[in-house]
C-alpha cells in the first residue's frame, strides 16, 4: 500500500511520537513521584488484580449508572481497537505484515470483524455523547468542554479512517476476507463502486495516512488533557483503599515541622495518582450535598484544581523549590485555577458521598481535612464560629462548652451501672456528647438504655468521667487536639477493661472502629442500630411488631452508611418494631443525601439559601411521612430544625429508632 519512502517517513515520524509520548508519560510519573510515601500496597496484590479487574475493566461502578453503558463501550472498543492499531502501525513498518498470516485465516477473519463491528459501536457511542453534550447537558460536567469535543472529533476522525480505507481497499478487491467485515463491505465500499481505480489507490492512502496521524496526534495529546484518565485510571484502580472512607494518618508533631497539606508535593504519591486519573465524570459533584444546594465546594474542581496546581508547580518543587513564585494550592479566591478556596474546603460535611461514587476510586475527603489541617493548625484560620466549639473542646471537652459535671445528669434516674476499674459489665455505653448534653438526644439514650435493659444485656456507663471521642475535631483539622482525646480515651478504656462499646452516635462509633486503631485501640465496637436488631434475632429484645407509628420513613446516616456499610439493620430492626417496612427516599443508601452536621458543619453557620438540611427535608415531605426515622443525633438535630423552619414540626415527628423500639418492646 505504501511506497518505500512512506514507510521510511512513517517510521520516522512513529518513532518521534512514540519518544514525545513516553517522555511526557515519564514525566507524569515523576511529578506522582514528588508525593510524600504511602504503604498501603503492602500485600493484598491479588486482591488488588481482582479488584482492578472488576472496577477498572468490568466497570462496575460505571455502568451503574445510565450513561454508564456508553462508557463501558468506549472503554472496551479501545481495548478492542488497540488491536487492530498494533497491526495498523506493524503494517506501516514492516509492509505485508497482517493478522491472518499469523493467527491463520480463520482467526483473522474473527479478528477482522470484531474490529469493524467494534468501529461501527463507537461512531455509535460517539453519537450519544455529542446527544448527551449538545443536547440534553447534564449539569454535572463541563458538557462545554473544549478538549471534550476534541477527543470525540479525534476518535470518529479515527473511525471514519479506518471505514475509509478497508472500504477503499474492499472496493479495489484487495482486501484480505471483505465478508468478514460486514460494514465496511455492505455500506461503505458500495459508495465507492464508481469511483476509477486510480482514484482508489490515491484514496487508500489518504486514509491510512489520515489515520495513522489522529492516532499518533491523539496517542500525544492525552498525557496533556483531561482524558489522561486512560492512562491512570486503572492503577488508580489496583491502589485503592479498602477503607469504605479511608482514614487520614496520624500527623507527626516536631518543632518545625507544618501540620497538614498547603504545598502539592506534602500530599502522598496516591492522592496525586488520584489528580490524574480523575474521569471528570461529575459523579462526585452530582451527589456532593455542598455543591447541589450552591455552596462553592465542588468535589471534582478540587481534584481538577490539584491536577493543575500539580502540573504548575511540579518541576520547580522537583527541582528543590518550594516557595519562589508556585501557584499556591490554597487561597482565600474563590476562583482561581489551580488554586482551591478555604471556603470550599470548610463547606465540606465529609459525608463520602464523592468517593461512594467515584468509579476510579479517587479519594476526596482525607485531601479536604488535610489542607483543613493546614488552616487550622498552622494558621489557626478558620471560621469564627469554630474558634468557640475548639476552645469548648479544649477546656471542658464537649462541643457546647456545658461543664463536665453535668454529663451524667441524662442518667440520673436511670440507676445504671458505672464503669469503673474492678467492676465489668460486658459492654460500655458510651452516651457521648450529644446524648449526654442535648435535650432531645437524652431521650434518644434512655430509650437504648430501655432497650438493652429488657434484653437483659449487661452494661455500664462512664457517666462524668467520658470525654469526647473528638470526631469533629479531626474532620475539621486540629488534629493536636483530636490525638490528645483519643490518646486519653484509648488509655481510660485499656485502665478499666473495656473491650465492648454501644454508641448512641455513628460519629462516635465510626471515629472509634476506624480512628482510634491508629492509636492502638482494639475493642469491639457497636452502633445500636445494628446491635438492637441482632438482640432480636437472638431472642433477647421481644417487639410487638404492630404499628402505632403511621407511615415511617427511614433516611440513611453517613456515617453510618457511607462509613461503614450499615444500611440494612436499621431497615430490619423498622420492621420487627412496626411490621412494616419504612418508606424510603428516592436518594438512598450510597445515594442517600447528607443531612449537613457532619464533618464539623454542626458547629458551623449556614446561609439561609444553601441549607443542607433543609433540601433533605423537603425531599422527606414530599413523601407525606408521619414519621421521619433516624439513627443519629446529628441527624436528629438537623431534620428537626429543617421541620421547624418549614413549618411542618406538627405534620412529621422526628423519631431515632432506638425511640420506636423503645415503644415497642413487649412488656
Amino acid at each position: 500500500m505504501l511506497s518505500p519512502v512512506e514507510n521510511v517517513l512513517f517510521g520516522i515520524i512513529f518513532t518521534l511520537a512514540v519518544v514525545m509520548f513516553l517522555k511526557s508519560s515519564i514525566e507524569l510519573v515523576r511529578l506522582v513521584l514528588v508525593g510524600k510515601p504511602d504503604n498501603r500496597l503492602k500485600g493484598q496484590i491479588w486482591k488488588r488484580i481482582l479488584s482492578m479487574l472488576e472496577y477498572a475493566f468490568l466497570q462496575k461502578r460505571v455502568v451503574s449508572e445510565r450513561y454508564g453503558i456508553n462508557h463501558f463501550v468506549i472503554f472496551w472498543g479501545f481495548i478492542v481497537l488497540l488491536f487492530a492499531n498494533i497491526e495498523f502501525v506493524l503494517a506501516g513498518l514492516f509492509p505485508g505484515f497482517a493478522y491472518h498470516k499469523i493467527i491463520g485465516a480463520t482467526l483473522g477473519r474473527l479478528a477482522y470483524f470484531c474490529f469493524d463491528v467494534v468501529s461501527l459501536a463507537m461512531i455509535a457511542s460517539m453519537a450519544v455523547a455529542y446527544f448527551r453534550r449538545l443536547v440534553i447537558k447534564p449539569s454535572h460536567i463541563e458538557y462545554r468542554s473544549p478538549e471534550g469535543f476534541i477527543i470525540l472529533s479525534l476518535i470518529v476522525g479515527l473511525m471514519m479512517a479506518f471505514f475509509g480505507l478497508h472500504g477503499a481497499e474492499i472496493a479495489m478487491g484487495k482486501a484480505f476476507a471483505p465478508n468478514a467485515m460486514p460494514f465496511s463491505r455492505y455500506v461503505v465500499a458500495p459508495l465507492l463502486t464508481n469511483v476509477s481505480p486510480s482514484t482508489l489507490v490515491v484514496m487508500t492512502k489518504i486514509f491510512w495516512w489520515l489515520h495513522a496521524l489522529i492516532f499518533l496526534f491523539f496517542l500525544n495529546y492525552l498525557p496533556f488533557s483531561k482524558h489522561m484518565h486512560i492512562l491512570w485510571a486503572i492503577p488508580n484502580c489496583f491502589c485503592r483503599s479498602y477503607e469504605r472512607i479511608p482514614i487520614v494518618p496520624r500527623e507527626e508533631f516536631n518543632i518545625g515541622r507544618p501540620s497538614g497539606v498547603s504545598i502539592v508535593d506534602e500530599f502522598s504519591w496516591k492522592d496525586l495518582l488520584d489528580f490524574f486519573s480523575c474521569t471528570e465524570c461529575g459523579r462526585c459533584n452530582a451527589n456532593c450535598p455542598a455543591t447541589t444546594v450552591g455552596k462553592v465546594l465542588n468535589p471534582r474542581l478540587i481534584i481538577h484544581d490539584g491536577k493543575v496546581n500539580l502540573r504548575a508547580n511540579g518541576t520547580k518543587i522537583r527541582n528543590g523549590n518550594r516557595t519562589n513564585r508556585l501557584l499556591p494550592l490554597i487561597t482565600e479566591e474563590t476562583n482561581r485555577a489551580g488554586s482551591i478556596s478555604e471556603e470550599a474546603l470548610w463547606a465540606c460535611t465529609t459525608c463520602g458521598a464523592c468517593m461512594a461514587n467515584c468509579p476510579v476510586f479517587i479519594e476526596h475527603v482525607p485531601k479536604i481535612i488535610k489542607m483543613r489541617r493546614h488552616l487550622a493548625e498552622n494558621l489557626a484560620k478558620f471560621p469564627e464560629e469554630l474558634a468557640v466549639f475548639f476552645e469548648a473542646e479544649e477546656q471542658r471537652s464537649n462541643p457546647w462548652g456545658i461543664a463536665p459535671a453535668e454529663r451524667d445528669k441524662w442518667a440520673k434516674d436511670a440507676n445504671l451501672r458505672r464503669f469503673v476499674e474492678g467492676s465489668n459489665p460486658e459492654y460500655l455505653l458510651y452516651a457521648g456528647c450529644a446524648a449526654s448534653f442535648d435535650s432531645r438526644n437524652k431521650k434518644v439514650c434512655l430509650a437504648v438504655v430501655k432497650a438493652l435493659t429488657a434484653a437483659g444485656i449487661s452494661f455500664g456507663i462512664l457517666g462524668n468521667e467520658e470525654k469526647c471521642c473528638g470526631d469533629s475535631l479531626r474532620r475539621l483539622g486540629n488534629e493536636f487536639v483530636f490525638e490528645k482525646f483519643a490518646k486519653a480515651n484509648v488509655a481510660q478504656f485499656e485502665k478499666l477493661g473495656v473491650k465492648k462499646i454501644i454508641t448512641i452516635c455513628p460519629h462516635c462509633y465510626s471515629t472509634f472502629k476506624n480512628d482510634y486503631p491508629q492509636f492502638g485501640f482494639g475493642a469491639e465496637v457497636h452502633h445500636h442500630s445494628e446491635f438492637l436488631p441482632r438482640l432480636v434475632r437472638e431472642g433477647k429484645l421481644e417487639l410487638k411488631g404492630t404499628n402505632g407509628f403511621g407511615r415511617v420513613l427511614f433516611h440513611d446516616s453517613c456515617y453510618l452508611g457511607r462509613h461503614n456499610d450499615i444500611y440494612e439493620q436499621p431497615r430490619e430492626l423498622i420492621v420487627c418494631a412496626t411490621g412494616q417496612r419504612a418508606l424510603e427516599f428516592d436518594r438512598r443508601l450510597a445515594k442517600s443525601f447528607c443531612c449537613g452536621a457532619g464533618g464539623g458543619r454542626m458547629w458551623m453557620e449556614e446561609h439561609p439559601e444553601q441549607r443542607v438540611n433543609i433540601n433533605r427535608v423537603k425531599e422527606a415531605l414530599e413523601k407525606k411521612p408521619d414519621v421521619i426515622a433516624v439513627a443519629c443525633p446529628y441527624c436528629m438535630t438537623m431534620f428537626t430544625d429543617g421541620a421547624k423552619d418549614l413549618k411542618a414540626q406538627d405534620k412529621v415527628h422526628v423519631l431515632d429508632i432506638a425511640e420506636i423500639v423503645a415503644e415497642s418492646i413487649k412488656v
